[in-house]
């Protein structure tokens, strides 16, 4: 419910008011007549109260105001003393200078002085009732001190607490270390939904249970690998784990007694080593760093793997030789590589359960790279369905005549039914893997063809001059040479491609936006 709708409750209360008053019935005259004195009673002398609404017991419009945005709730508290007392008991706060209404971008100390003494109103108005969900946005408070922090956070954490989110700016990462003992005990029995940035967070053994979360969020945190297998062991109802830029952990180990584990997201710990789970509902993980981890998973559990390695050479060449026997019942795998130095080779081994492949190729190819190699993927995953390639738009074109290409041995994709590559380029290996496909996958019902990699596209709408969908001028930026190349690429699709793709199948060709992507001039 918003402001709207409470807008239309408080106009229908006061026309059935108006409608009472014309009215001569004893009885209504008398309850009139009560509720004035009432009034009276419950007044100062001269001073007549505004209309709060309906007569409602204080509980139901407690409840009214929690389904209302934070803001709407906010200023409706401006309307009566019901409804401010309805704000004070509002159980969500989504706190930050945008929503306290300071400039966003502003950083001087009368903005620091304003953004303090609004959250101390706020939060000590709310500290009798009690708030479920709070988060804390104070990043662009970069000047302010850390006492207010624990101030702050010591008045919101109690018993009622649910869900808390701590986004401070980044210099707080090794200035300031999060007062565990505020969440320990019985003021974290309820908390589902942790999320800390920028600090340090120490738990230590001994130090407590958060029986009921569910969601742990740690990024750019200063904690160990000992001291989060502390908390680890105490969380006993986490269901989803995600570690972004924590510099400390060397090895990550999780506990079997982790039973509703499910979901694992590991990015930018720079010291990591080693993760080791044992968590038995382990299905879906998520990994990007500088190299390889040593990997020690419930192998028979994981169906979903995200995984990219920034200084990993022949990524692709480690994943296709390893991970059908390391993870052999993945049913989705995305795959990022950085650096591919050599071709994707031929394996026995096959991914029997694989339905979605992505491969994303970062700039750093060698010029030798043949995207035809890639049709070993495809080769070892007998029930794939759906194949995504996305390329960096910069490779060799078309020299020659691609009509008498040599194939790979007959290998037929039965399963395979929908194909996307991003950055199709003229390059003749890229030619010969969109002929394999089309000649191999028997049931495919769409292909499309994208000479751009846009990376703003991420609903993959397609240029803004053919969609309403997308605002004007919102696609990538292309140099001249990549929009010479894109051009490079739609030549060869008319010339190489679109003559093979069979009738029942669709055929989405994407070319230069015809209003971002103009050839500049000097």
């Amino acid at each position: 419910m918003g402001m709207l709708a409470l807008k239309r409750l408080m106009s229908t209360h006061r026309r059935e008011r108006r409608r009472g008053r014309h009215k001569v019935d004893g009885r209504i005259a008398g309850s009139i007549t009560s509720k004035s004195k009432a009034t009276k009673d419950n007044s100062r002398p001269g001073k007549r109260m505004r209309d709060s609404g309906p007569n409602l017991p204080e509980e139901i419009w407690f409840h009214i105001h929690s389904l209302m945005p934070m803001e709407d709730s906010a200023r409706a508290a401006c309307v009566s003393r019901t409804f401010l007392r309805s704000w004070r008991h509002h159980p969500y706060l989504i706190l930050s200078k945008e929503t306290l209404g300071l400039k966003p971008n502003a950083s001087g100390k009368g903005d620091v002085w304003a953004f303090t003494t609004k959250m101390d109103l706020i939060l000590k108005n709310h500290s009798s009732a009690g708030v479920k969900t709070l988060e804390l946005d104070v990043c662009e408070c970069r000047d302010l001190n850390p006492c207010y922090l624990n101030d702050w956070l010591q008045i919101a954490i109690t018993p009622r607490i649910e869900s808390l989110t701590l986004v401070l700016p980044s210099k707080y990462e090794e200035e300031y270390n999060f007062p565990c003992s505020l969440l320990f005990g019985v003021n974290g029995y309820l908390i589902r939904h942790l999320h800390l940035t920028y600090c340090a967070f120490r738990p230590t053994v001994g130090a407590g249970c958060l029986r009921s979360l569910t969601k742990l969020h740690l990024s750019s945190v200063r904690i160990t690998g000992e001291e989060l297998g502390c908390l680890l062991s105490n969380s006993v109802a986490l269901i989803q784990l995600e570690l972004n830029y924590c510099s400390e952990i060397i090895c990550l180990k999780i506990p079997c007694m982790l039973e509703q584990l499910s979901c694992l997201t590991v990015s930018g710990c720079s010291m990591l080593e080693m993760i080791e789970s044992k968590a038995p509902k382990l299905s879906t993980f998520n990994f990007t760093g500088d190299n390889l981890v040593q990997l020690s998973l419930e192998s028979l559990q994981v169906k979903n793997l995200d995984m990219g390695c920034l200084d990993e050479i022949n990524f692709l060449n480690y994943s296709i030789t390893k991970l059908p026997y390391m993870l052999p019942n993945l049913e989705t795998l995305t795959l990022s590589s950085y650096n591919e130095m050599v071709n994707t080779p031929t394996v026995a081994a096959k991914f029997h359960h694989l339905k979605y492949l992505e491969i994303y190729l970062d700039r750093c190819l060698s010029p030798e790279y043949d995207f035809w190699s890639l049709g070993s993927f495809l080769d070892a995953s007998p029930i794939l369905e759906t194949f995504i390639l996305i390329n960096p738009m910069e490779s060799e074109p078309v020299f020659e005549d691609a009509s008498n290409m040599r194939q790979r041995p007959e290998h037929k994709y039965e399963s395979l039914k929908d194909v996307m590559i991003f950055g199709f380029c003229s390059a003749k290996s890229m030619v010969k893997l969109t002929c394999h496909i089309l000649q191999n996958a028997t049931s495919l019902e769409s292909i499309t063809l994208d000479t751009i990699n846009d990376q703003y596209d991420e609903d993959n709408l397609g240029r803004c001059s053919l969609t309403p969908a997308r605002k004007t001028g919102e696609c990538c930026y292309l140099s001249n040479g990549m929009i010479l190349e894109a051009n490079k690429g739609l030549m060869a699709i008319q010339k190489y491609i679109a003559a093979k793709v069979p009738s029942t199948v669709e055929l989405d060709v994407r070319g230069p936006c015809s209003r971002c992507h103009t050839l500049e001039t000097r």
